[in-house]
């Protein structure tokens, strides 16, 4: 008998990855105007359909699954504390677009999810850590975020969000 995946609505596995009844909140936006610089923070910020955030450098392909970077919120004081912090990472830091809390964002791989009224976002995949948190971070930046470097998201629908916004999880 094969594994059962999502979508399989006889499956206990597939039940149990299709229970999420919480809502998230949007806790920070951010943007990078220019390659290598640091981000910007935003209270709110125009979603393009298939492409990227307003103002973002990134001229993403359409129909590519790294059009937006989401980061889980609880994971910021798991960061810091991998790396002896006091006080949970700077969102900017870590290089994502999106901070998010209050759900589990590994849990909607393969999801969809709206933020706010308009915005669909797919979630296509992990965000691994690369070399640059070294240079953000510091020595051993890089290990404190593999496991914590987020995921990357398609833009299915886009519009206007908010920090503040809550993040539902699509049927």
């Amino acid at each position: 008998m094969p594994f059962p995946f999502f979508g399989d609505d006889k499956s206990t596995v597939a039940r149990l990855l299709a229970t999420l009844p919480q809502t998230g909140r949007l806790e920070w936006i951010g943007i990078r105007p220019v390659r290598r610089e640091p981000l910007v923070s935003l209270p709110e910020v125009e979603v393009l359909t298939d492409a990227h955030l307003r103002g973002d450098h990134a001229r993403i392909k359409p129909g590519g699954k790294r059009q937006i970077t989401l980061l889980q919120h609880e994971h910021l004081a798991a960061v810091a504390g991998f790396l002896g912090l006091d006080a949970p990472v700077e969102p900017g830091r870590l290089r994502r677009n999106l901070v998010v809390s209050g759900l589990n964002l590994l849990a909607l791989k393969n999801r969809q999810v709206r933020i706010g009224e308009e915005v669909v976002l797919e979630i296509t995949g992990e965000c691994h850590p690369c070399s640059r948190m070294e240079e953000e971070l510091g020595p051993g930046g890089y290990n404190a975020m593999r496991g914590h470097g987020g995921l990357t998201a398609r833009i299915v629908q886009g519009g206007l969000i908010r920090t503040g916004d809550p993040v539902r999880v699509m049927e």
